[in-house]
């Protein structure tokens, strides 16, 4: 009976050593809003994807090609990224024939080996006919840790 008691130990010490509880403290990343909104017409689009920029020459392509698609009138809040301390976010949905569409970073944790952003759609659309592609940009604070889109 001292056997099977000892046996029970040591396969419940080594399952609870090989749990990965990366996910079991986590903590709310504050992030800052750079711009949200969307492309219209669908001329020139991006692809739907979710993007982690992490220098000054990938940021200044997603710029540039955002600018062939923003109207003349869009300011972009916050350009000027220091990369030594942030890291931009970019999520680009899907092309869209529809207006009303969102595409969302609603909330942004970070665990002990990752970085796990929530991207929601909270607009469900419908609303007029014209071709859309909706899109947000935030900036975190930099990590070395993996990014996972969910």
């Amino acid at each position: 009976m001292k056997q099977i008691f000892f046996i029970f130990i040591i396969l419940l010490a080594f399952v609870s050593c090989n749990r990965d509880d990366s996910d079991q403290d986590s903590s709310n990343v504050t992030y800052t809003e750079i711009i949200k909104g969307d492309f219209y017409n669908g001329e020139n689009s991006n692809p739907k994807a979710n993007l982690v920029i992490q220098d000054q020459a990938t940021w200044n392509n997603v710029l540039s090609k955002m600018n062939l698609l923003l109207p003349a009138n869009t300011i972009f809040p916050d350009t000027n990224i220091d990369f030594t301390k942030y890291q931009v976010i970019a999520v680009f949905d899907q092309i869209r024939n529809y207006g009303g569409y969102s595409i969302d970073i609603t909330k942004i944790t970070e665990t002990r080996n990752r970085i796990i952003i929530k991207v929601e759609q909270l607009k469900p659309g419908g609303i007029a006919t014209v071709i859309t592609q909706p899109y947000h940009i935030v900036k975190i604070p930099k990590s070395n840790k993996k990014v996972v889109f969910e």
